[in-house]
């Protein structure tokens, strides 16, 4: 099963950004009001949230998300969340998958700026998402306009209930601490490096392509359908930084019966433009990888193939024709 599975109708920042309240990203929980049902931590998981029937615990059904007791008196509850990594905030969707008779039928966001200190319920709190209505069983998407820097936020519920999963679209603060050999990678998505576009992502988001690690398994990385017709599938990714990439890696972890034939990368400086007429742009980029051949679960190194082209702004991955890929390195010097 996809960790970031594809929801035909999300918007396009969760392609786009980063999910900064991802646990495996380092997400953490810290505290909240309440979590008896339910442990706070469960709302970060990258994987889809679970409805197991008869499963139950000691303090009664299980569910796959935090869920508080019913609340009895005046308040409501909440929970703080350290981010993965400070940055911005584009995106927020509140998951309230398989809670149907148990949801908080309204919920806040707030975010916080903590520059040197742990985070607690007492701090200088300012509204991401000022409270909105909630249904059962369904994601919400709410767009944000990325305006101030987060490290923590306070999901609030009005009064009680559960949420399955809590994702915060962003774009993580540049990390410039170089590798052991000075090279940075541009395009992680922990750096800032965001996804443009893909002509596909049937299986799995092209997003996946940039996270850190390697993939978990066949779920973790970008697979497109399978191509019948003529051409080969492409994604456009937006580099952290413009620089000028030294060493590539193309890793085919978990793709053995499905991974494409060959790759290729296309890549230029790019000042302005929409999504749209970077698509079209992006046909005519010259070259940085050549194509060439891949292997089934493998990673592949790149330095002396690559063509001199100076400091880049985005890159072109093409894949011949189809398949799937778990991660992409593009590895430089920041201009």
């Amino acid at each position: 099963m996809a960790l970031h599975p594809v929801d035909p109708d999300a918007p396009a920042f969760t392609r786009r950004f980063v999910n900064l309240a991802d646990a495996r990203l380092g997400a953490q929980a810290l505290i909240a009001s309440d979590d008896f049902f339910a442990d706070k931590q469960r709302m970060l998981n990258p994987e889809p949230a679970q409805f197991i029937p008869g499963k139950y615990d000691d303090n009664g059904k299980w569910m796959d998300g935090w869920e508080s007791r019913r609340k009895r008196g005046p308040g409501h509850d909440w929970c703080i969340v350290r981010l993965a990594r400070p940055g911005m905030i584009f995106g927020i969707d509140l998951d309230t998958s398989h809670f149907t008779g148990n949801f908080p039928p309204s919920a806040s966001v707030e975010g916080r700026d903590a520059q040197h200190a742990e985070s607690t319920a007492d701090g200088d709190w300012f509204p991401l998402l000022p409270a909105v209505n909630l249904s059962g069983n369904r994601h919400h998407y709410f767009p944000l306009d990325g305006a101030r820097r987060c490290t923590h936020v306070r999901v609030n519920l009005y009064p009680d209930g559960g949420l399955a999963r809590l994702r915060l679209y962003g774009v993580p603060e540049f990390d410039a601490t170089p590798d052991s050999d000075g090279l940075v990678d541009l395009v992680s998505a922990m750096n800032g490096g965001t996804v443009v576009a893909a002509n596909n992502e049937h299986f799995g988001m092209a997003s996946a392509l940039l996270l850190p690690e390697r993939g978990v398994n066949m779920g973790d990385g970008w697979e497109t359908r399978r191509r019948r017709e003529p051409g080969h599938d492409w994604c456009v990714l937006a580099l952290a930084r413009p620089g000028t990439i030294e060493a590539v890696e193309v890793d085919t972890a978990h793709f053995k019966g499905n991974f494409p034939d060959r790759c290729s990368i296309q890549a230029a400086m790019v000042a302005g433009g929409t999504p749209e007429s970077l698509v079209t742009q992006s046909m005519f980029w010259p070259l940085l990888l050549p194509e060439h051949k891949l292997q089934a679960d493998h990673q592949h190194h790149y330095r002396r193939e690559l063509l001199q082209l100076g400091p880049v702004s985005h890159v072109r991955f093409n894949i011949h024709p189809d398949g799937g890929v778990s991660r992409l390195r593009l590895r430089g010097r920041p201009a």
